[in-house]
C-alpha cells in the first residue's frame, strides 16, 4: 500500500516549504535510510521507500497542488495516482531521483548499481552538513571548521567486503549477472530486476571482513576548514567537490571512480539588533518624543561600528531613515546594501515635577485634554474627612 502518513510529515518540512527545501529534506532521508547503509534493515527500507513516495508527489507542482487540496484520495481521484513504492525494487526508486544527487552516468547518489547499465564513471554519495554563522560573519566572510563522518573504503579488505585472503564468489542465483527475470501481471510479460540474493552486485561474500562486516566501507571522521563567502544567505550551501563518499561497493570495489561532494548548508543566526532583508539590514531605533519633535543628532549602531544620523524636526513614529552602504554585501557583486532605521518614539514612564509642569503648559497650548494633576493619596483622604 502507498504511504498514508502526511507527506510533509514524512519529509519533516512545513507546507510552505519551497522546492529546494523539499529536495534537501529528501536527500537527507535518502542518505540516512538507503539500503547500502542499512543492510538487512527492513524498517530502513520502508522509510526509504516512504520518503521517495513523498518526494515524488511534493516535487511535482501539479501533484502537490492536488495533494494539498484533496489529500491522498485526491491524487488517486484526479488522475495523478502515485506509484506503489512498497512493491518497487529500491533500485527502481533510486533511479527516479538521480537528478537530485548528480552523477556522471548511472545514479549519482550511490553510484550505478551492479547488473545494470554502467554508463560513464561510477560516482559516490553526496553528503550534507550544516554550519552556523553570525551576521558579522556574513558581512566579512569567515572560515569554519567542519567535522563530519563519511563512509570510506575499508583498508582491511580494500573495499571488497571479503575476509583478507578470500574473494567474493559469483552469485548462484543470478549467475553473476546481478539481475533476474520475474513474471509480470498474469504472466503476460517478464520484468528484469536486481537479484534479491546478491542485491544486484553479482557476487556474494562467504567469509566477511571483520572490520567492515562485508560492507566494504567503514565510517571515518573527517575535519575540514570551509571558507564561507561574504553575503551568503540562510539555507545556501557551499559545495566542496570530492569530499563525499566513494562509489558503492557494487559499483567500484576498490574505491576508484568519482567521489561525491560535500554540501555545507549555511544557517545564519538571528541577531539581537538587526533583521535581514536581502542585502539590507533593518534596525528599530528608539528616540525620545522631544528628539522627534525638535530634531536631534543620534548615534546609530551598525555591524562594524556606529554612525551619527540627523533626526529632522517632526519625525513621526515608524518613519524610515536610510543609511546607505551599511547593510550586507551582495554575494555576487560585493556591493553593500543599506541600513534602514525604523523610528520608535518612546514615552517616558516617570517625570520630574518640573518636566510635568512644562508638559502641562505645553498641553494647554495644544488645547488637548489631559488627566488632572494628582494631589497624592493622603491629600485625598484629608479632603474627604474635611468634607
Amino acid at each position: 500500500m502507498p504511504a498514508t502518513r502526511d507527506y510533509y510529515e514524512i519529509l519533516g518540512v512545513g507546507k510552505s516549504a519551497d522546492a529546494e527545501e523539499i529536495k534537501r529534506a529528501y536527500r537527507r532521508l535518502a542518505m540516512k535510510h538507503h539500503p547500502d547503509r542499512n543492510p538487512d534493515d527492513a524498517e530502513a527500507e520502508v522509510k526509504f521507500k516512504e520518503a521517495a513516495e513523498a518526494y515524488e508527489v511534493l516535487s511535482d507542482p501539479e501533484k502537490r497542488k492536488l495533494y494539498d487540496q484533496y489529500g491522498h484520495d485526491g491524487l488517486r481521484g484526479h488522475g495523478a495516482a502515485t506509484h506503489d513504492f512498497n512493491r518497487m525494487n529500491v533500485d527502481d526508486i533510486f533511479s527516479m531521483f538521480n537528478d537530485i544527487f548528480g552523477g556522471a552516468g548511472g545514479v549519482g547518489f550511490g553510484g550505478p548499481r551492479a547488473g545494470g547499465a554502467r554508463r560513464g564513471v561510477a560516482r559516490g554519495y553526496d553528503l550534507e552538513t550544516q554550519v552556523n554563522v553570525t551576521l558579522e560573519d556574513v558581512l566579512h566572510g569567515t572560515t569554519k571548521d567542519v567535522e563530519f563522518t563519511r563512509m570510506d573504503v575499508c583498508e582491511t579488505c580494500s573495499g571488497s567486503g571479503a575476509k583478507p585472503g578470500t574473494t567474493p564468489e559469483s552469485c548462484a542465483s543470478c549467475g553473476g549477472q546481478g539481475k533476474v527475470q520475474q513474471a509480470g501481471l498474469g504472466g503476460m510479460f517478464r520484468m528484469v530486476t536486481a537479484c534479491p540474493a546478491c542485491r544486484g552486485r553479482g557476487t556474494t561474500i562467504k567469509e566477511k571482513c571483520s572490520s567492515c562486516h562485508g560492507r566494504g566501507r567503514v565510517g571515518k571522521k573527517r575535519s575540514l576548514k570551509v571558507k564561507i563567502p561574504a553575503g551568503v544567505h540562510h539555507g545556501q550551501a557551499v559545495r566542496i567537490k570530492g569530499e563525499g563518499e566513494p562509489p558503492a561497493v557494487d559499483a567500484s570495489a576498490d574505491g576508484s571512480g568519482v567521489r561525491g561532494d560535500l554540501h555545507v548548508v549555511v544557517a545564519v543566526e538571528d541577531h539581537g539588533l538587526f533583521e535581514r532583508d536581502g542585502d539590507h539590514l533593518i534596525l528599530e531605533m528608539p528616540i525620545s518624543f522631544t528628539q522627534a519633535a525638535l530634531g536631534a543628532e543620534v548615534e546609530v549602531p551598525t555591524l562594524d561600528g556606529s554612525r551619527t544620523i540627523n533626526v529632522k524636526k517632526g519625525t513621526q513614529f515608524g518613519e524610515l531613515l536610510r543609511i546607505e552602504g551599511e547593510g550586507l554585501p551582495n554575494l555576487r557583486s560585493g556591493r553593500r546594501g543599506d541600513l534602514v532605521v525604523v523610528v520608535k518614539i518612546e514615552t517616558p514612564k516617570k517625570l520630574t515635577s518640573k518636566q510635568e509642569e512644562l508638559l502641562r503648559e505645553f498641553a494647554e497650548t495644544e488645547d488637548k485634554d489631559v488627566q488632572p494633576e494628582s494631589h497624592g493619596f493622603w491629600k485625598k483622604i484629608t479632603d474627604l474627612l474635611g468634607g
